[in-house]
């Protein structure tokens, strides 16, 4: 069975609950997994206590295709007939091709599902989070519609942590807006994948992360219309690794890197590289005054430090340097 235009993967269909057949579900949930089964499992169990009377799918991407203790958490739920869904591996190991592969699997077995979600395996869905996104989606004809994704720290970590930007989504209120920038809580309609084709995001991405604010900006320059819903919330689980300075100040240098390979992939002709350029020149100054404003604003000096961790990565992807935070060690 073919996952995307370019890889293959093992089917692993199971039934689910009151199942009216593929040509019955309005809505399909797409979860990437990768060496998190417990999590998974939490992500699961919080789609099958979804509050809602839209008849959904989930579709769960495993993405080692090795070890595989994700297909073996979601084939168990599945075949327990608590969630209506399948299980499929994806080989090409990477964040781009996992999602890829959901995506396109979704939209060939699912032919009459309109919405398309998206939940990462390190999150938990509140009951009416589903709900809301699809109906957000129908009563504003939305092409897009992203809600936020709260952090669960653990009970060590420090208020300077707590308050950091990494952690928190930009937008905070229900209505329109410009953009949004993360598929960690996303629904996109049929219609989108129709305009901006397949594979949905770019295999450039694959390994440096970004290829979803790629996509949005794609579709936004499509024309495609984004819609926010603040009461559609997700919760990601912060593992200690990620409260720590390094991990902080790393993240953040890795946003001004991908916000500038997406600038260099738009970039037309010798104008857009000197727009580039410009930029690369003017950023550390700009960020001197933004660090020193959010100092001023929070007191707090590692959050004062994120906007010049992302001029530092702006600056290192400028001379060739990408990090690969998605290639995983063996």
């Amino acid at each position: 069975m073919t996952l995307s235009p370019t890889g293959t993967g093992e089917d692993h269909s199971q039934p689910g609950p009151d199942r009216q057949g593929e040509t019955g579900v309005r809505a399909v949930v797409v979860v990437p997994t990768f060496r998190r089964p417990a999590m998974l499992a939490d992500t699961l169990a919080s789609l099958e206590a979804q509050e809602t009377s839209v008849s959904f799918a989930v579709v769960v991407l495993e993405n080692d295709a090795a070890g595989r203790e994700g297909l073996a958490v979601a084939r168990r739920v599945f075949a327990a007939r608590r969630l209506t869904g399948l299980a499929a591996v994806e080989p090409r190991q990477g964040n781009v091709h996992a999602i890829n592969a959901g995506f396109a699997l979704a939209l060939e077995r699912f032919p009459a599902a309109d919405f398309f979600l998206m939940i990462d395996d390190d999150e938990v869905a509140t009951p009416g989070w589903l709900d809301l996104m699809v109906k957000a989606a129908e009563a504003q004809d939305a092409d897009i519609v992203g809600g936020p994704v709260q952090p669960r720290f653990h009970p060590g970590a420090g208020s300077q942590f707590r308050r950091h930007p990494v952690f928190w989504p930009s937008i905070d209120r229900t209505g329109p807006v410009a953009m949004i920038y993360g598929t960690g809580n996303c629904l996109l309609r049929r219609r989108v994948f129709a305009r901006v084709g397949l594979p949905a995001l770019d295999e450039r991405f694959n390994f440096l992360g970004g290829g979803d604010l790629d996509l949005f900006d794609r579709c936004r320059r499509a024309g495609l219309g984004f819609y926010w819903v603040q009461e559609a919330l997700i919760v990601e689980t912060v593992p200690p690794e990620r409260t720590r300075v390094g991990w902080v100040l790393r993240r953040g240098m890795r946003i001004g890197t991908i916000n500038r390979a997406v600038e260099r992939k738009n970039a037309a002709g010798m104008a857009g590289r000197l727009r580039i350029l410009a930029k690369d020149l003017a950023i550390v100054p700009a960020a001197l005054m933004r660090a020193l404003a959010v100092l001023v604003r929070t007191g707090n000096p590692l959050a004062a430090a994120h906007p010049l961790a992302v001029s530092a990565g702006r600056l290192t992807s400028a001379l060739g340097f990408e990090p690969q935070p998605y290639k995983a060690k063996a």
